[in-house]
């Protein structure tokens, strides 16, 4: 297999078969030079006539080669054709400047044409010629004298950046091909417009009117025009780049039989482009392509790519190559495989994706699939994820339960996953995710039948799979991922507890202990806050405070996944997001102070009841800030102050730090842990699960 650092060769001269004599071969050579390459008839004037046709309806241009009547040098000039009939081919200047003072130095040679990848000598009688148009009688055949190895495409509608050292050139680009690039810059009073160095090498950015389509380092092959005017011949540094960062674990690549084609309009020719794909995973894919005919170049950004299965089902997504190497040969020629990653997808598209990948690795792991929603609630009463107590406290308001879980797990929105592990149509393990902060993601909904470990690690895994394939892209809002546990929870502390131990760096993962009571409205409370106590909307400066007093004791990430940070008050999207899909998700912020100070910072969730059974969807959390001077007679006052705003008796309660209810005699039923991972951080994760499936 070829290094993919490899100098390509641009062109191979015809006849040659040793690939360690070939050179590059320029458009115009020197007689002796010329002389020297083998030359083949391939075709007759009536194919040539065809060809020259196709330019002219393509708006192409021919090159009319002239060489010194005295010295031994050539010059060219660009060509537009017209309607060729016969043997008369008639053609105008590109640009008739300083045509005149040629005619009288130089005799016409010959024509060279690009048709594809081959080039074409012409040598045909001129009929006319004069400072605007030149006419020919042509050949009854025509040579062929070069073939490139890849294929140069014409470009339209590129913007084109060149920056050097501080000097920046805009232009367009022109010509295309994986290797190298032509492009045409002209003078911009505005910009700065030093001289470009050939020996150095430039930065280029492609562009079109809505996308960023290639940026990278490039060196420069050949240059020629003046500073108002002038063309680049450029080939690309690098045939690979990390987009991401490297991470312990890549995305499992699975064949696909059949296999999915990707469709795009090439972002910088415009051509439809169809390509096989020989691997694919929750993160990218693999292509093959001739390298002739090669468009994929690395670092290409394609805004609208779409993947198409067998049966028409399809999807779409925004990728960039991210490497393209030589892979092997067929009977045509060279094959090179390129390396195409995903950078954002529409939350439902990568789901039908990962679906259909869950199934491949295996085929009793199922990501929302359609459920029956009857056997979810059969499964979550018999493994005893319904406690009696949670069940008595929600059974009157069982007919807004069920149309709460049809909402979730039947419509499949995008604020919702759920992860099933199934056999004989039977659930054996459960999981399900909710993104119910901004940028943060809720585990929740975990259960296991028989048998428990299989069931229970195979959900986790999948759970685990999904955050390292998806968290980057930014249509996910996938920042963070949470989860609340019983402290005495023995699978939860084994997987979360111990991981985060494991990883042991609290900005990729942290665990926060919480005190949790059932909070119920006494008669014999003050219904409000008397002076000199007040409850009030937060501020920005009270988050700042709140941070101060948390970075004391935690350099966790309670703070940022909750979005309890002074730039994330203002937040309003998500709850319009639950909106739209007929739910409530409400979220308040207040401040409790005494005489103007801080004491502490109560948040408030409203949500429909039952989106999380344990309720932590639908609860008030109360940070403390002063534990000494926040009595236990104040934080009752303000818990049903609460209730009395929320027109509610009883609602769930997470006080933090858990400390404070101890050091306070305050009563709590069980205490929780909130454990939470940095997405940036999955493959650390996912090593701890590796582990404990091989224990």
């Amino acid at each position: 297999m070829e290094s993919i650092q490899k100098k390509h060769t641009i062109y191979r001269p015809v006849g040659s078969v040793n690939s360690k004599t070939e050179k590059l071969f320029h458009l115009v050579r020197s007689k002796s030079k010329t002389d020297k390459i083998p030359r083949r008839n391939v075709g007759s004037k009536e194919q040539l006539v065809d060809i020259l046709n196709y330019i002219n309806f393509q708006g192409g241009t021919i090159l009319a080669v002239f060489k010194h009547v005295k010295f031994n040098r050539s010059i060219r000039r660009s060509l537009f054709t017209k309607i060729c009939h016969g043997s008369r081919l008639d053609c105008t200047w590109t640009n008739s400047a300083g045509i005149q003072q040629i005619l009288k130095t130089y005799r016409f040679q010959s024509l060279l044409i690009t048709d594809e990848n081959n080039l074409l000598c012409v040598s045909p009688e001129v009929i006319s010629i004069d400072p605007h148009e030149i006419s020919f009688s042509l050949p009854e055949t025509y040579t062929e004298i070069g073939k490139r190895k890849v294929r140069r495409y014409p470009c339209k509608g590129v913007n084109v950046q060149m920056m050097q050292e501080g000097s920046v050139q805009k232009g367009v680009l022109t010509e295309f091909s994986p290797l190298t690039f032509k492009i045409k810059t002209v003078e911009t009073p505005q910009l700065t417009t030093l001289e470009i160095n050939p020996d150095s090498h430039v930065n280029i950015l492609f562009s079109s009117e809505t996308h960023i389509l290639y940026s990278g380092g490039c060196k420069i092959l050949r240059q020629s025009g003046n500073n108002s005017d002038r063309t680049y011949i450029l080939e690309p540094l690098n045939h690979q780049i990390q987009r991401f960062k490297p991470s312990a674990y890549r995305s499992q690549r699975h064949i696909l039989v059949p296999s999915p084609d990707i469709l795009f309009q090439h972002p910088f020719t415009g051509e439809k482009v169809q390509r096989k794909v020989f691997n694919i995973s929750g993160s990218g894919f693999g292509i093959e392509e001739s390298e002739e005919n090669s468009l994929i170049m690395t670092g290409m950004v394609i805004p609208d790519l779409e993947v198409k299965f067998a049966g028409g089902f399809s999807i779409k997504c925004l990728a960039q190559v991210v490497y393209r190497k030589l892979s092997g040969k067929n009977s045509n020629g060279n094959l090179v495989r390129c390396g195409i990653a995903i950078i954002d997808i529409h939350p439902a598209d990568h789901m039908k994706l990962l679906s259909i990948l869950s199934q491949v690795e295996n085929d009793n792991t199922y990501i929302d699939n359609k459920v029956d929603i009857e056997a979810s609630w059969k499964f979550f009463f018999k493994t005893g994820m319904m406690k009696p107590d949670r069940y008595a406290s929600i059974r009157s308001d069982n007919r807004d339960i069920k149309e709460t879980y049809k909402k979730l797990y039947d419509s499949n929105p995008d604020l919702a996953r759920h992860f099933i592990y199934q056999t004989d149509s039977v659930i054996k393990g459960h999981m399900a995710m909710l993104r119910f902060y901004e940028n943060s993601w809720l585990i929740h909904h975990e259960a296991a039948g028989s048998p428990i470990i299989e069931a229970r690690l195979g959900v986790l895994n999948q759970v685990a799979r999904f955050v390292h394939d998806s968290h980057r892209f930014s249509s996910l809002h996938m920042d963070y991922v949470l989860n609340y546990f019983d402290s005495e929870n023995k699978f939860s502390n084994l997987v979360f507890k111990e991981g985060s131990q494991k990883i042991n760096d609290p900005k990729m993962c942290s665990i926060d202990s919480f005190a949790y009571f059932q909070y119920q409205k006494d008669t014999m409370d003050k219904p409000k806050l008397s002076q000199p106590w007040k409850l009030n909307k937060t501020i920005p400066q009270d988050l700042i405070e709140l941070e101060n007093s948390y970075r004391a004791s935690s350099s966790g990430l309670m703070l940022k996944a909750l979005d309890l940070l002074p730039n994330a008050l203002m937040n309003r999207g998500l709850s319009g997001e639950y909106e739209k899909l007929g739910l409530r998700r409400n979220r308040y912020l207040y401040s409790v102070k005494k005489h103007d100070t801080l004491k502490a910072i109560v948040l408030l969730n409203l949500s429909d009841i039952g989106l999380n059974i344990t309720d932590l969807t639908n609860c008030v959390n109360i940070f403390v800030l002063d534990q000494e001077y926040l009595p236990k007679e104040i934080l009752s006052s303000l818990l049903s102050q609460i209730l009395l705003k929320i027109k509610l008796h009883e609602i769930p309660v997470l006080l933090f730090p858990a400390s404070y209810a101890g050091e306070n005699s305050i009563p709590f039923s069980k205490m929780y842990y909130l454990w939470i991972l940095n997405t940036k951080g999955s493959d650390q994760f996912l090593t701890h699960l590796d582990h404990l499936v091989k224990k």
